[in-house]
């Protein structure tokens, strides 16, 4: 709920014609450190999350791509498909203050527009290495939800009501991910 509470907050702050959520193949700040769930699934869990939602989209190229992702290679491949549009890459502060650990992290905000997601309660913070980038801050009521709370909900049993859509559980227990029974 709280990537598409964020990515609708920002498509209307922004008036931006369309969002699109990337869904990693092998995200390599993530697979090392604990379990992921296959590409594939989760790809359909976000086309779940978005399906009839005007001006919500799903890119697969990371996963079409293979190997490990990393979103450098993606906005370049976005820089030659369309060099007349902007991009946005819209993150938490959370992520935008650890940006540095990414690959190639200059380029990235090189080819993109930082887009940082505060909470409303929380004052945008901006470290050094965003001098000089291009960002754009847009704040948003809190969003109660994380993925580590979704994962740790299912695996004890409890209902997914409030966690995600309703689209996106049922894709959950069809995989029985995270412990889910069908």
């Amino acid at each position: 709920m709280g990537h598409l509470a964020a990515a609708l907050e920002v498509r209307g702050t922004m008036g931006l014609d369309r969002v699109d959520f990337l869904v990693a193949n092998d995200p390599w700040q993530k697979s090392s450190d604990r379990v992921v769930s296959p590409a594939a699934v989760r790809l359909q869990m976000v086309r779940a999350m978005v399906e009839g939602r005007d001006g919500l989209g799903v890119d697969d190229r990371e996963i079409r791509r293979g190997g490990l992702t990393y979103t450098v290679d993606t906005l370049e491949d976005l820089a030659k498909e369309q060099p007349e549009t902007d991009v946005f890459l819209i993150v938490g502060q959370d992520t935008a203050n650890r940006i540095s650990t990414w690959h190639r992290y200059e380029e990235v905000l090189a080819l993109s527009t930082l887009v940082i997601v505060n909470r409303a309660d929380n004052d945008a913070q901006h470290s050094e290495m965003l001098s000089g980038a291009r960002v754009q801050n847009v704040s948003m009521p809190t969003v109660d939800v994380s993925s580590t709370r979704v994962r740790a909900s299912v695996a004890a049993g409890e209902d997914m009501i409030g966690l995600t859509t309703d689209a996106v559980a049922a894709v959950i227990r069809r995989h029985g991910l995270y412990g889910a029974t069908a």
